[in-house]
């Protein structure tokens, strides 16, 4: 409570609970009788000389912001409330208003006047001036963290445009409260008109509070007694009550303003070591993809080279688009558009729309296929279809993007991870010195210290994949071109990792590297018989080494396997690729 009843979303039956059996918000309460049996214990009245059988209602907080004597603490409750106090018979009674009469008198049961006119009863009526066009109630309520509630009642066609404004350190429903706040307005309009009379000794048990009928004028009139005064006759004062105002169905129910305590659980964090994606990263720097839900707003991220004296690095301020792959993701041709394949991805978070071929080539839809632990494959996707509930068939595909070629497997089985590569994701600014620094990481709520439970622990290791060489292509083949056998040059063409390699204008791609240099190795089904050093896009494999390494040179039939690698000085061998040479 008060979360149960007010989130419905949460719990189907919260509604139920005005009615129902549940103590949960009840039992915090407090009845108006013990509150006003308390207050006049405080008083010094003992519980003997107190009556407050007749009081109905209940309170859920109440407010004694001063010193006061509890008899204006009890006022105010009278005036919410509704009820009334006198004495009676040696004790103080408090009674409810709205009762049934107690008695029904005529003209003749009452006594005249000693006033020179000997009038039996004096009626008096208050303009309407004088009374309240409105009222207004302010209080607090308690399934609402006790903010402050307006409850307000109003008469449309009177001559008065008095509006009576009051504040009371309650907390009642709101419902509640606007049923009385009528009640109220409504006590005060028909309350408008007094009467003075006086009674014979044989009505001393009437005391204030006591509802008479009286016929006048051949009508009924409804009295409650306020006052009386004793001597050869009773004298009273009374006033106009009508007991409908008190059977007033309550206000409708309103909607809290609940601050819902949010809980924060672990956060799924994807470590991503890619080639550089923009030219506003730094080709060492991985990414980070971080999903929560719900979301804290942002995320810290910590890292530590042994398991404490965690330092902040940097923070995550967008949830992570993730997801995972509905069904088996099958290999296919790179360098072109494949048209074959089907990529199903059902996203945590985000949507995805299609996107024209030119903002495929600008690079729009790009996704990270994790197509083993750690290896990811970059794919664009021109067309998405929606086909589930946060549900997508990507289609026209390019695949292998950024060099992430060599990454593609056979078959990437369903449930894999699936990352949009964006905005959403962030850059860990670690220092080029770190690359492969094994590193433990904390990842969490800002407003949290990196100890909390929300905080995912995660160990990863930065290889700096931005900084590898890409892997060369387009090697020759020997059949192709007339040969005899004796020496072989094998060559190739290079790729650039630079994001400008891709430009129609410049003559040459960018290197990137400090110096051009290649390794080549031999290879014998898994053995690696040699391995050469090229320092330009071609190596002369001679005839001597050919027969010193299968015993004769290679004729047309045969097949020779190569495995090519670009050199970085940064990280040595770039990614390396296997060619089959057939003659």
């Amino acid at each position: 409570y008060p979360f149960f009843p007010e989130l419905t979303d949460v719990w189907a039956d919260g509604e139920n609970w005005r009615l129902g059996h549940w103590l949960t918000g009840r039992l915090g309460a407090v009845s108006l009788q013990a509150l006003v049996r308390h207050l006049c214990a405080r008083g010094g009245l003992a519980a003997g000389l107190v009556d407050v059988s007749d009081l109905a209602g209940q309170v859920e907080g109440f407010v004694i912001s001063a010193l006061e004597p509890p008899r204006s603490s009890i006022a105010v409750l009278a005036r919410h409330f509704g009820f009334d106090g006198h004495e009676s018979e040696g004790r103080i009674v408090f009674r409810m208003r709205g009762h049934a009469p107690v008695a029904a008198l005529t003209m003749d049961d009452l006594i005249a006047a000693a006033s020179a006119n000997g009038e039996l009863i004096e009626f008096e009526r208050a303009q309407e001036t004088e009374l309240p066009q409105a009222l207004k109630w302010s209080l607090a309520r308690a399934d609402g963290d006790y903010d402050a509630a307006l409850v307000e009642a109003r008469r449309i066609t009177v001559d008065t445009t008095r509006i009576a404004a009051e504040t009371f350190p309650l907390a009642v429903p709101p419902e509640e409260a606007e049923r009385r706040v009528r009640r109220a307005l409504q006590e005060a309009w028909v309350g408008r008109e007094s009467a003075t009379f006086r009674l014979p000794p044989s009505r001393l048990a009437l005391d204030p509070g006591d509802v008479l009928q009286l016929e006048h004028d051949a009508r009924p009139y409804y009295l409650r007694l306020v006052s009386a005064a004793d001597s050869e006759a009773r004298s009273v004062t009374a006033i106009r009550e009508d007991r409908a105002v008190y059977d007033l169905p309550p206000g409708g129910p309103r909607a809290s303003s609940l601050a819902r305590s949010v809980l924060f659980g672990g956060s799924q964090v994807i470590f991503l070591d890619l080639p550089q994606l923009s030219a506003d990263e730094q080709p060492h720097q991985p990414l980070v993809s971080v999903f929560a839900r719900p979301w804290p707003g942002t995320v810290a991220v910590y890292r530590s080279p042994s398991l404490d004296g965690f330092t902040q690095l940097t923070t995550v301020g967008v949830r992570g688009n993730v997801g995972v792959t509905l069904w088996d993701f099958y290999a296919g041709p790179t360098a072109c558009f494949d048209l074959g394949n089907e990529l199903a991805v059902e996203m945590q978070s985000g949507s995805l729309a299609s996107v024209s071929d030119l903002e495929l080539f600008g690079g729009a839809n790009a996704f990270a296929i994790e197509t083993a632990p750690g290896v990811w494959e970059v794919v664009q996707a021109g067309v998405a279809e929606l086909i589930g509930p946060s549900q997508y068939r990507l289609t026209r595909l390019l695949r292998g993007q950024r060099g992430t070629d060599g990454d593609m497997v056979a078959m990437v089985p369903a449930g894999a991870r699936v990352v949009v590569l964006g905005s959403s994701l962030a850059t860990l600014p670690i220092a080029q010195a770190d690359v492969g620094l094994p590193w433990n990481w904390r990842i969490g709520p800002v407003s949290l210290p990196y100890t909390d439970a929300a905080f995912t622990a995660a160990a990863f290791t930065p290889l700096g994949r931005g900084l590898e060489p890409f892997s060369v292509g387009h090697v020759a083949q020997p059949y192709l071109s007339p040969r005899t056998p004796g020496d072989l040059t094998i060559s190739w063409l290079r790729r650039s990792r630079d994001l400008v390699a891709d430009s129609w204008v410049a003559v040459e791609v960018p290197l990137t590297e400090d110096a051009e240099a290649y390794e080549v190795d031999i290879l014998d089904g898994a053995t690696v018989k040699r391995t050469l050093a090229a320092a330009t896009t071609s190596v002369v494999y001679t005839s001597a080494q050919q027969i010193a390494d299968f015993g004769a040179e290679l004729a047309p039939g045969d097949t020779l396997e190569v495995r090519i690698a670009q050199l970085s000085s940064l990280v040595g061998r770039g990614t390396e690729r296997t060619f089959t040479l057939n003659f």
